[in-house]
């Protein structure tokens, strides 16, 4: 039985009446729906589809399809259900279905707002917007149980998490996001995070699924490593080589960098953010089996069940598990890989908590090798690549993750939500691989077997705070945090002997016999953080002005293999501020701008050069953006123009020293489109015009040149 995701997604409702719902909720305006000239207007007949469902949820999905806002006491839509509606009608006639048979009515305040109460009563007081989530309200402040609803057509959300500020709306981020849900994901039949990803024009896969490393990619021309993925905001703790796509709620994709939002990414990315929104039981059982299959052989299934327990529906369960398994397209290949992920969760009246244990294995056989260019060898005509042509017969990757995370929130006030959260990764990696030189034109090529063992550990952590407060005229959404993080790495590795092979005529050998070393401890990092922020909101929300900074400390450590014995180490702070503007002249047009800074971690110098020795601090990287995004109903376009200094080392050779000179700046245009252009018919992609130049390099040698993988456009459609 298939449970519609709708009934997870719950729309902003407020709620009034707190004498009768019991709770005492201060006062406040509901956020503003579009303005009234460029509404629709009640008679106008609109699509609806709003399966049978919690009132609740319904109310909230009716919000989102129509345009309005709809203010409900919560205690009124309790325990009651609606058969939903369908068809093509006026948001009066759909409202009257919705309400029908439940004892409610409702009124219209303003031409923005719709009010919802019993027959016979006065109309509601607004106040502040928060979630229905069972018997209780979410405050808006909070994150656990107030995932932003779907968008029209169902393949992105109306909003997304933004790090230290929490969830913010998509029309209210000063910032290019796009939060794609697990509808999107199930229905093009992604197998990972990568495949989700496929249809931003701004994110660029960098490897292939038969490939012995992981699944990076590149947003804003900058690489985006596994590792740096997010997992409700937790950095580590999700698999590093590979992402299951059926572990995900949400795929959120914020461009461009993010220090003061995010902190410092662990392996220093500056690209973009991607967060993994875990999922929950919804309201309603969910049962539902699904088998897939993808090209060549590969054929899997996919179980998810949740249910929720207690009078008040206070407990969750729910349960993910995926195996799949065959032959791919590529000569030798095969790519297995299963995933077991139980997700836990309580929401009560003031407090909310969730669990999540998951583990991943992957092995993928007949694993494509690297294939590198030796110096001054002109470039050959490319192989067929499912021939596997720097693969062998016996290459092969095995990794296993196990993870674990825990989350708590508590509503100090109606107005302040503390929180924390934690998480653990632990990390196996064997691997026998064959990548291969070309040595001429010709494609002749000298390869050989490698032997890699690894294994990396992960700790994390996030404690804050988030309130609202009001100063007159001004309403102030201050948020505070501190993370850290703590990553252990161990590596061996073993070469085999070389032998001499061709990229369009491979030579087979027989598996190599090589020792299995033993893995020893390779390096260490810490990274901790002290952030805050402060977002001024001013003029029903047409204002909202965020300043805020972080504090980041980075420590590492590396160690010798064979002794165990410290060769190097690194302890540096750097202070990242920002500053972000939203202004709506009108209530579905937004015009932003930002100011951010990315962080990576600094290097040491070198025992080669004279300056030996030498720390840099971490590098920041700056970002300027400004966009508009006009949201139509049911069709939401945006537009971006961004630049991001990235620095770099130089080394000048006749000094023989290395300076904190070189520079890369990469200026782009982006355009995103997504949403229904009518009824069933659901389009999503975009665009982006990439200008990635070295700015900065040794002597002005290369100043204007191309940088490296970047092209200058990228295009994506996608039609449904």
């Amino acid at each position: 039985m298939k449970i519609d995701s709708w009934r997870n997604s719950a729309s902003i409702i407020a709620v009034a009446s707190t004498v009768a719902a019991g709770v005492a909720l201060p006062k406040g305006a509901l956020a503003q729906a579009p303005d009234a000239t460029l509404m629709a207007q009640a008679g106008e007949r609109r699509a609806f589809n709003i399966p049978p469902q919690p009132l609740g949820t319904a109310l909230g999905v009716l919000g989102q399809q129509s345009g309005r806002n709809i203010s409900v006491d919560g205690a009124l839509v309790r325990g009651v259900s609606t058969q939903g509606v369908q068809g093509t009608m006026s948001i009066d006639e759909a409202l009257n279905r919705l309400l029908s048979g439940t004892g409610l009515t409702y009124s219209k305040p303003n031409n923005s707002t719709i009010t919802v109460q019993r027959v016979g009563t006065g109309s509601a007081v607004v106040l502040d917007p928060v979630q229905v989530q069972g018997a209780f309200p979410v405050p808006s402040q909070a994150m656990i149980g107030n995932l932003p609803s779907p968008y029209a057509g169902g393949q992105v959300a109306t909003g997304g998490q933004l790090g230290l500020l929490g969830n913010r709306g998509v029309m209210d981020t000063p910032f290019n996001q796009t939060n794609f849900t697990a509808k999107k994901a199930k229905d093009q039949q992604a197998k990972t995070v990568k495949d989700v990803l496929i249809d931003d024009p701004s994110v660029r896969a960098i490897r292939a699924d038969s490939s012995p490393g992981g699944d990076s990619v590149r947003i804003r021309g900058f690489t985006v490593q596994n590792a740096a993925i997010s997992y409700g905001g937790l950095y580590g703790v999700l698999p590093n080589e590979s992402i299951m796509a059926e572990l995900a709620e949400r795929v959120e994709v914020l461009k461009g960098p993010s220090a003061m939002l995010n902190g410092m990414q662990p392996t220093g990315s500056i690209g973009g953010v991607i967060n993994i929104v875990p999922k929950r039981a919804p309201d309603e059982p969910l049962t539902q089996l699904t088998a897939n299959y993808v090209s060549g052989a590969q054929f899997g299934g996919h179980v998810d069940v949740a249910r929720r327990f207690g009078p008040e529906k206070e407990f969750g369960v729910r349960f993910n598990g995926v195996f799949r398994d065959g032959q791919t397209d590529i000569q030798w290949n095969t790519d297995e890989r299963a995933l077991a992920l139980l997700g836990l969760d309580f929401r009560g009246e003031r407090a909310r908590f969730s669990a999540d244990f998951g583990y991943q294995s992957r092995y993928v056989g007949g694993a494509t090798g690297y294939i590198a260019l030796a110096n001054g060898v002109p470039l050959p005509w490319a192989p067929n690549a499912r021939n596997n042509p720097a693969g062998q017969p016996f290459t092969e990757v095995l990794t296993k993750d196990l993870f674990g995370t825990f989350r708590g929130e508590v509503d100090l006030t109606d107005r302040v939500t503390a929180y924390a959260s934690l998480g653990a990764h632990d990390l196996r990696s064997d691997s026998l691989q064959a990548g291969l030189t070309v040595n001429n034109v010709n494609g002749a090529a000298t390869s050989r077997g490698q032997l890699n063992n690894s294994y990396s550990t992960f700790q994390t952590a996030i404690a804050g705070i988030r309130a609202l407060v009001d100063t007159g005229p001004v309403g102030h959404e201050f948020s505070f945090s501190a993370t850290t993080f703590a990553n252990e790495n161990g590596d061996a590795v073993v070469q085999g002997t070389p032998f001499a092979t061709n990229i369009y005529s491979p030579t087979i050998i027989a598996r190599p016999s090589i020792a299995t070393p033993v893995t020893t401890k390779t390096s260490t990092q810490q990274l901790s953080s002290l952030g805050f922020a402060d977002t001024l909101v001013a003029a029903d929300k047409r204002i909202q002005l965020t300043v805020g900074a972080r504090l980041q400390r980075v420590q590492a450590a590396n160690f010798d293999p064979a002794t165990g014995a410290e060769t190097s180490s690194y302890d540096e702070s750097a202070l990242s501020p920002s500053v972000a503007l939203v202004f709506k002249p009108w209530q579905n047009v937004s015009i932003y701008g930002n100011w951010i800074q990315g962080l990576q971690q600094g290097a040491i110098v070198g025992q080669q050069f004279t300056n030996a020795g030498e720390v840099f601090p971490p590098f920041k990287s700056t970002q300027y953006e400004a966009g508009i995004k006009i949201d139509w109903g049911r069709l939401t376009a945006t537009a971006s123009v961004f630049q991001i200094n990235q620095p770099s080392i130089l080394t000048d050779v006749a000094a023989n020293t290395q300076v904190l000179g070189g520079e890369q700046v990469n200026q782009g245009l982006e355009l995103n489109v997504f949403g229904e252009v009518t009824e069933g018919v659901r389009l999503l992609g975009g665009a982006m015009f990439l200008n990635a130049a070295l700015a900065k390099t040794q002597d002005g040698l290369m100043n204007g040149w191309v940088a490296p993988f970047s092209p200058g456009a990228q295009f994506n459609l996608a039609g449904e």
